[in-house]
């Protein structure tokens, strides 16, 4: 997503280009390429697909649209076998409309990894429950910390539920470090994602993520909680920000592979 803008193909030849080895992959372009002939492509490039996103929206009250989720969500997971990543993602969903009932929002997420986590190993993929800044939790994703995604997949077999550490939702939390250990320590720290915090924050926040190194985040700092944590998997860098989106993508790729270098250890 940090170069949407690129063609499957294009951004396949630009990771080869640039030496890049991983690349994290959105449902959406992957479908509109076609889900085998991307898999057939990364691999064919010798690339590996680090994650898979997004699975979740999972707190509906409607039958019909809990049922609807699930479907797309084991549809997901059969996506990412395919793909050869064994990480899906989760954004799991907001409030629906007219409930304030936070916490009933959050036992429906758990209801949902108790259906999905049992399939999800047997495909040797694992759920990754990402905590999203609070200002999301209304319409996006009611899961706002680390302690919260904690306390979701901990009531799950950390093969098939971990959580996502992505520094743009997390950097303000000061209890975050200590649950980073805590999720390193059960071995469910699934992926660590890189994106910057700037300011103003654009009108809808959802493209509001710096490129790395213009922002308040240390990457450092982030890095380093994870790894002495005992993380040692790929580190992504996803950016939603329409002024990348709106350059070459070529060129933001390799200023983002450049600046990942500058700002991480």
């Amino acid at each position: 997503m940090t170069v949407k803008q690129l063609s499957m193909p294009e951004l396949v030849d630009s990771c080869a280009q640039l030496g890049i080895g991983n690349v994290g992959l959105w449902r959406e372009p992957v479908e509109s390429y076609g889900l085998e002939a991307t898999a057939k492509l990364v691999r064919d490039a010798g690339l590996t697909v680090t994650t898979l996103c997004r699975g979740g929206f999972f707190t509906a009250i409607d039958p019909r649209e809990r049922a609807e989720a699930l479907a797309d969500n084991r549809r997901a997971i059969d996506e990412a076998a395919t793909l050869g990543t064994d990480t899906l993602v989760l954004v799991s969903g907001g409030l629906p409309a007219g409930s304030r009932d936070l916490h009933g929002a959050r036992e429906r997420i758990a209801d949902a990894l108790a259906e999905l986590g049992p399939y999800a190993e047997e495909h040797g993929v694992r759920l990754a429950i990402e905590p999203l800044h609070p200002m999301y939790a209304s319409d996006r994703c009611v899961v706002s910390t680390l302690a919260q995604a904690l306390d979701l997949a901990e009531r799950f077999p950390a093969q098939q539920v971990g959580v996502t550490v992505d520094t743009y939702h997390i950097w303000w939390d000061d209890t975050a470090p200590a649950q980073i250990a805590r999720a390193g320590a059960s071995g469910r720290i699934t992926t660590f994602q890189l994106a910057d915090w700037t300011t103003p924050l654009p009108e809808g926040v959802l493209t509001g993520r710096g490129q790395i190194g213009d922002g308040a985040i240390d990457m450092r700092e982030w890095q380093r909680y994870v790894e002495d944590a005992g993380y040692t998997g790929a580190i992504e860098v996803e950016l939603f920000n329409d002024g990348l989106w709106a350059r070459d993508g070529r060129e933001v790729l390799a200023e983002t592979a450049a600046r990942f270098v500058e700002h991480t250890v």
